[in-house]
């Protein structure tokens, strides 16, 4: 769902938006306010959720807002930045789904409460949750820095306003970010979870293969925002905005 359809989808947008320039580019206008608000309210949404998996699959959502904004502004830097963020998201969320159901496989149970204090028996896997969350934060040098940093600068440069909403809504992914971390892998060990099988050799492996991707593609970020920022250098970006 997170990896595949939620990208196919803003694919489309992509792919679709350009055959109805120019007429309706005013009418992008409150759909690009929309995803915007869309961001604050799915991760205010994230903030309130105890079940795992669902607190993984909000945040997904909320990405998504942001990859919806840029692909209606219409701009190269903005068309560049949802491509990346695209590739970078579908990445990050797959390894918290991947994290979300090791715990699950040793604690049977998806609730935050209750899957707490793993960082005393699985401490490597903790390494793989800390370097997962701060992907989902956009922290350096991963490539979803560099997405959500051309979509932040386009959505300014279409409107001052949304500098307020897009830092609301990077903060809010960074507070629930941090807040599943510490619940899933501080706090005290529940009495519930006896005899944990440790971890195995093919877990780190697949959280390898999800992380060293992302660390790469900043070395040479091109492979996949080159070729398609110069297919769309020709197209008629929005030039005017809203009246601020």
């Amino acid at each position: 769902l997170a990896t595949v359809l939620l990208k196919l989808g803003s694919y489309g947008i992509i792919r679709i938006t350009p055959m109805l320039n120019p007429a309706s580019t005013e009418l992008y206008y409150p759909f690009i306010m929309l995803a915007m608000w869309g961001i604050i309210m799915t991760s205010s949404i994230c903030l309130r959720q105890t079940d795992l998996k669902s607190l993984i699959a909000y945040s997904s959502v909320s990405h998504m807002g942001l990859v919806v904004a840029a692909t209606l502004i219409q701009t190269p830097w903005s068309l560049t930045g949802a491509m990346a963020l695209m590739i970078a998201h579908g990445l990050t969320s797959s390894i918290l789904f991947c994290l979300a159901n090791t715990n699950y496989e040793r604690t049977h149970s998806r609730t935050m409460l209750l899957a707490r204090g793993l960082q005393l028996i699985l401490p490597l896997m903790t390494t793989w949750w800390l370097l997962a969350n701060l992907m989902n934060m956009a922290l350096p040098p991963t490539i979803n820095l560099t997405g959500e940093l051309l979509i932040i600068t386009s959505t300014f440069n279409w409107s001052n306003i949304t500098i307020i909403m897009t830092g609301t809504g990077t903060l809010l992914t960074a507070t629930y970010s941090l807040h599943m971390f510490l619940t899933t892998q501080r706090n005290k060990l529940p009495t519930n979870t006896t005899n944990m099988t440790p971890t195995q050799t093919r877990e780190h492996l697949l959280m390898a293969l999800h992380t060293i991707p992302m660390l790469l593609l900043l070395m040479k970020p091109e492979l996949i925002m080159g070729p398609f920022t110069c297919h769309y250098s020709l197209m008629k970006p929005l030039e005017c905005g809203p009246k601020n």
